[in-house]
Parts: C-alpha cells; structure tokens; sequence
C-alpha cells in the first residue's frame, strides 16, 4: 500500500503544486473535481491587436523594425517586441504560433489560426482604416471568415496534396481550445470620439457584452465546445491614454482612474455574462479568464517583476510617457526639421508597455504565467485543464 501510494505521489506531484500554487496566490478559489489535462490538438483565436499575429499586416501594412526584435529578429506581424500571450498559450501546448488567417504566404494552418487584426472590435464600427481607427474585420467577419475556413479547409483536405497537409483535421474543429481577446477597441473608439462622453461609453458596455455573447454562440454552434477568455486590461494605464487624455484624474499610481473605470465595468458585465452562458451551453467549457488584475499589478508593483517606470513606453518619442499620438512605433518623426526614427529603448525587457498600448514580450510571458495556474480565472481551472466542465 505504502509503495502503490508513492508511485502515485510521483506520478501527480507537478499538479499539486500547481495547485497549491494556485491557492496560495489566491485562497478563495474552488477547483475543478477533474485532474484531466487536456489535449488540445489546435487552437482558434479570435480578437484584436493583443492576439494579432498577423492579420493586420498581411490585409494594410506590415509594421516594420524594431517590431520583433527581442525574439523573432524581424518583424512578425505582432505589436510588440517579440511573442504575445497568445504565441505562450500555443507553446504550452507545443503547437506552432498560429498563423493569421488572412496571411496567404507561407501560413500553415494544422494546428489553428488567429483571425484577430489591429484594431478590430466586437461591434460593427462605424468608421474603418484608413478613414477611421477601427479594423474591418470585427467579431462577426472573424466569424464568418471562420465559418468558411471550415469547409473551404476541408475540401483543401480532400483534394490531398501539399496545401492538403496544411489543413486542420476535421475531428480539430471540435477538439480545439477557442481564445478571445477582444473588447478595449470598442471601448477606446468611444474614448476618442469628440462627441461622446466617458459616460457614455460606460452606457454602451451591456450592448457590446450581448454583441460578445451572440459571436460566441455562433462559434459553439459551428462545434467549439473549449472557450478560454480574457477580458480586457487596465487602459487607464496605457501612454496613450495618458497622453491624450492629461486632464484625466489619477489614482496614486498613475493611471487614469475613470478609464479603468470603464473597463472594470466591462469586465464585470462580461463575466456575468458567461456565468449565464455556461447555464445555456452545458456541453461547453468557458472560462473567464481575469488579464486585468495581473496587469494592473505590473503597474503597481513593478519592481517585483523587474521592471523600470511602468507607464513610460520604450518605443516611442516625446513627452512624459515617451508617446506621441500619431506616430507609431517604427515611424519617423520631424522635430525641429529633423527626421528622427521612433525606435526601442535600450532594454525592452525593463518596461511593461511597448508601443504605448500594446506590451513587451517581457510583461506578456509575465502575465501569461500568471493566468495559466487558473488563479485568475473564474471557473478557478488552469490552462492545462480548460477542456474540463465539471466543477465543484
């Protein structure tokens, strides 16, 4: 009996102490009964900038250097320095980094795809680049465009040949682990509107959810049955919020206090949100996973995480938070009639924002660490086991 209880202690110790871990980093947590780890052969993201891989850049513009310097050596297709936390989530799994969906050269679309671009958001904007801010593609196009990607990636299939091996397996469709990380545009777009107030976009927040929510019974009903989803982070501590928006109250850490405000509120309604969905959908297992909380403590408590005044972006040019509206990461920038590249700082592994929204590699695998134990996720289930849909 002693050695039959040894040999499981060995054969289960990582998942103690991923649990206990776990419970240390947050007490009032309730674990799921199963300790299935799951096997997700693919993974299907949805969103925005936070989970681009390159879709923006395949459809308008490759953003150039240093975008992917710190890991790829060039760029990528991703607003940052190097992997997102969507690049981390597929190598937990040891899958490829997804391709983008709207990537035609060189994309291998085996183990998934991200339909996220730049920009987009999960209502129907009102105005699109290159005449507004927000992306074309918004959630119910990435639906769509999924929706085909399903069946035109079949008959790619069935035809055989080399495009044939590039294709999911018809059984992945179901079996995938379904990501999505969208919200903040929807938000943000209605902060730089002239004609509307903060309070306004607060009001607009339950529509966005319900929008959310239509998107996401969709996609179950095309067979996803493993949801993993993040809410949105703390914009109130963005340069570029702080930047365009000085007047705006600070809390004593910086940031923007009605900004995050908001997105708290939309946090809140998302989560109720699919507390009432996973009463609808009982064969799907949906998790809300809180990115916020880990990313507001990057802020507040940088020097634990090694990093070096948190709201001054590293790639950048002018003003107290090293941003200026208008010109991007990569750009140039004339001052004083001299053209001045607007490149990295010298160690972007010391700063939590990138390009004044999006974050460095560095604060990415930080808060992925961080959200894949389950400790921020409600129900409290690590990522290893979000296949799973029963719970205490």
């Amino acid at each position: 009996m002693f050695l039959m209880l040894m040999e499981f202690l060995s054969r289960h110790i990582s998942l103690f102490a991923l649990l206990f871990t776990t419970v240390l980093l947050n007490p009032d947590v309730v674990f799921a009964t199963t300790t299935k780890t799951c096997d997700f052969p693919a993974i299907f993201n949805f969103g925005a900038s936070n989970s681009d891989t390159g879709g923006f850049a395949a459809a308008f513009l490759q953003p150039g250097p240093p975008q992917g310097d710190t890991y790829f050596g060039r760029p990528a297709g991703r607003f940052s320095d190097g992997r997102i936390i969507l690049d981390f989530i597929a190598q937990n799994f040891e899958l490829p980094y997804l391709s983008a969906y709207l990537n035609s050269l060189g994309a291998n679309y085996s183990h998934g795809a991200s339909f996220a671009t730049l920009s987009s958001t999960i209502r129907l904007p009102e105005s699109v680049v290159p005449n507004g801010r927000s992306s074309p593609f918004f959630l119910g196009l990435q639906y769509l465009q999924f929706q085909q990607f399903i069946s035109r990636s079949q008959f790619i299939r069935e035809q055989g040949g080399l495009f044939a091996t590039l294709m999911p397996k018809e059984e992945y469709f179901s079996r995938a682990l379904y990501t999505f990380d969208i919200g903040q545009n929807d938000i943000t777009v209605g902060f730089y509107d002239d004609d509307i107030t903060i309070q306004e976009v607060h009001h607009s927040v339950p529509d966005i959810i319900k929008t959310f929510i239509v998107n996401i019974k969709l996609i179950y009903d095309l067979g996803a049955r493993s949801f993993w989803i993040h809410n949105t982070g703390p914009i109130g501590c963005l340069p570029a919020i702080l930047t365009n928006f000085p007047k705006a109250e600070r809390d004593c850490y910086g940031c923007a206090t009605q900004y995050n405000e908001v997105a708290e509120y939309f946090n809140k309604k998302l989560k109720e949100a699919l507390a009432q969905l996973r009463q609808e959908l009982p064969l799907a297992a949906i998790a809300y996973v809180d990115i916020y909380s880990p990313k507001l403590d990057l802020f507040r408590n940088h020097e634990k995480y090694g990093f070096e005044i948190p709201l001054i972006n590293c790639c950048g040019y002018g003003g107290k938070y090293n941003y200026t509206d208008g010109v991007a990461c990569g750009q140039n920038i004339k001052v004083d009639g001299e053209e001045i590249f607007v490149g990295s700082c010298e160690s972007p592994s010391t700063k939590v924002i990138w390009d004044g929204t999006h974050y460095t590699e560095a604060a990415n695998k930080i808060v992925f660490d961080l959200i894949s134990t389950g400790a921020f996720s409600d129900p409290p289930i690590p990522l290893n086991m979000s296949c799973s849909k029963n719970f205490i």
